[in-house]
C-alpha cells in the first residue's frame, strides 16, 4: 500500500492533541432531571481530564436522558484488568438513578467465562450480565448457549465487526494494536505497512521492543496465526528475535521506553501511548498503524446478558445505556479506548476506528491462546 496523504495521517496524530466532536447533546449540566428519579450528574461526570481531552466538544448519540431509567438490581461479572474502571462506570449509573444498584464479581475474563458456564450447566446462573475484555471468554460462553438475544437498538449502533453474528455479544469499547515509535529516530516512511516486514527493515534492527508476556501481545499473534498460519508466525518470532527486539513486562513500558528514546518502536495497544501524552505532551512519541494484519487488530470489551437471568428487560437497557453517548465518552476519555459508536471521536487526533485497516478475522477465535503460548515457548520467546 503507497503512503498516500490519507495513510499518512492516520499514522502521525498524538501531536494533533484533542479531537473536537460535533455533537447533539444540550451541554455539561443537568443532562438529567429529578423528574425521572435522576440526579444531577452530567456530562462532565463521565467524561475524563487533561491535555488530550480538555478539547473535546460534546458527544453525538443516544443520551443516557432518552433511555427508559434503570430501575432495579443486577449484578454483574466483570472480567479483565480493566474491570476496576468499569466498577466506575456502574457506579455513574448508581448516582444517576435512584432507584437502580448493581453488584459485581472482579476476576479475570477466562475465570468468570468458566464460572458462568458452570453455573448454566448446573441451572443455577448467579450473574445477569458478562463484561469482559475479552472477546474469546464472550464467545465461549454464547457457544455454550449461556447468553441470550441483545436488544436490536444496542446491536444496530455498534459495526457488525465488533459484534457477534448471532446477536448474542456486542462490543463497547476497542483497542488497536499499533506501533509506537520515538519521532526523534523515525519517521513513518521508516516504518513497512505490514508487520511482516519488520524483521527485514534496517531501521528497526536492534531498535525494538515488545512484551510477549502481556495476553495483548498474545492476542496479537493468535491473530498472526489466524491471519497467516501457525508457520508464518513461528518464523516471524525466530526473525524479529534474530533482528534484536528488547523484552518489557508491558507495553506501558515499550511505549514510555519509546518515549525516552530507550527504543525507537515496539509493539503496543494503542492507549498506552495516550497514557504517556497525557502525562508528558511533549514526549517524542507518535503511533503508527500498519495495514490488513495483525499488526493493525482491533480488539474489543463487550458485553452480553446471561441466559439465566430473570430480569432481561432491565438488562438490556443497561447494555443500551453502556452504548449511550455519555458511557461511551467515559471509555473514549478515561481509558483512551475506542468508542463502539460513530457519535463519538477517540482522543488526541486518533484516526477513527473505520478508517483502521484491521485483519479480517473473528474475534470469538483469539480465545485460542493455548496453541499460541506453545508456539512462543518453542521459539524462545517465553
Amino acid at each position: 500500500m503507497t503512503n498516500d496523504t490519507s495513510g499518512s495521517s492516520r499514522r502521525r496524530f498524538l501531536a494533533l492533541g484533542g479531537a473536537t466532536a460535533a455533537g447533539s447533546l444540550a451541554g455539561c449540566a443537568g443532562l438529567f432531571s429529578s423528574e425521572n428519579n435522576q440526579v444531577g450528574i452530567s456530562l462532565s461526570d463521565f467524561r475524563g481530564s487533561g491535555p488530550l481531552v480538555d478539547s473535546r466538544g460534546q458527544p453525538d448519540g443516544t443520551s443516557i436522558a432518552d433511555l427508559p431509567d434503570l430501575e432495579g438490581s443486577l449484578t454483574v461479572y466483570l472480567g479483565g484488568g480493566e474491570g476496576g474502571l468499569y466498577v466506575e462506570l456502574l457506579d455513574l449509573f448508581e448516582q444517576a438513578y435512584d432507584n437502580f444498584s448493581v453488584s459485581h464479581r472482579l476476576d479475570s475474563s477466562s475465570s468468570l467465562a468458566n464460572s458462568i458456564i458452570g453455573e448454566s450447566e448446573a441451572g443455577a446462573t448467579e450473574a445477569d450480565l458478562f463484561m469482559s475484555v475479552d472477546a474469546g471468554s464472550l464467545g465461549a460462553v454464547a457457544n455454550a448457549g449461556a447468553t441470550q438475544s441483545l436488544p436490536s437498538e444496542a446491536l444496530n449502533a455498534v459495526p457488525g465487526s465488533f459484534q457477534d453474528g448471532d446477536g448474542r455479544w456486542v462490543g463497547f469499547a476497542g483497542r488497536a494494536r499499533a506501533i509506537p515509535y520515538n519521532t526523534n529516530q523515525l519517521s513513518p516512511s521508516d516504518i513497512p505497512n505490514k508487520v511482516s516486514e519488520f524483521p527485514n527493515t534496517a531501521a528497526l534492527e536492534g531498535t525494538m521492543g515488545w512484551a510477549p508476556s502481556y495476553g495483548a501481545f498474545q492476542s496479537f499473534i493468535t491473530a498472526m496465526r489466524l491471519n497467516k498460519s501457525d508457520d508464518a508466525a513461528r518464523s516471524w518470532l525466530n526473525a524479529m528475535q534474530d533482528h534484536g527486539v528488547t523484552e518489557y513486562g508491558n507495553e506501558f513500558a515499550v511505549s514510555n521506553s519509546a518515549a525516552n528514546g530507550e527504543l525507537a518502536a515496539g509493539f503496543a495497544n494503542h492507549y498506552y501511548s495516550l497514557r504517556v501524552k497525557s502525562a508528558r505532551q511533549n514526549a517524542p512519541l507518535d503511533l503508527y498503524f500498519t495495514e490488513g494484519d495483525a499488526g493493525s487488530l482491533v480488539n474489543v470489551s463487550g458485553l452480553e446478558i446471561l441466559s439465566g437471568t430473570e430480569k432481561s428487560e432491565l438488562a438490556g437497557n443497561f447494555v443500551r445505556h453502556v452504548l449511550s453517548a455519555e458511557a461511551q465518552e467515559f471509555f473514549a476519555t478515561r481509558a483512551f479506548a475506542y468508542p463502539m459508536i460513530g457519535g463519538v471521536q477517540p482522543v488526541g487526533g486518533l484516526p477513527r476506528i473505520d478508517d483502521l485497516n484491521p485483519p479480517d478475522i473473528d474475534l470469538t477465535e483469539l480465545a485460542d491462546v493455548s496453541g499460541t503460548v506453545d508456539l512462543m515457548r518453542e521459539t524462545g520467546v517465553l
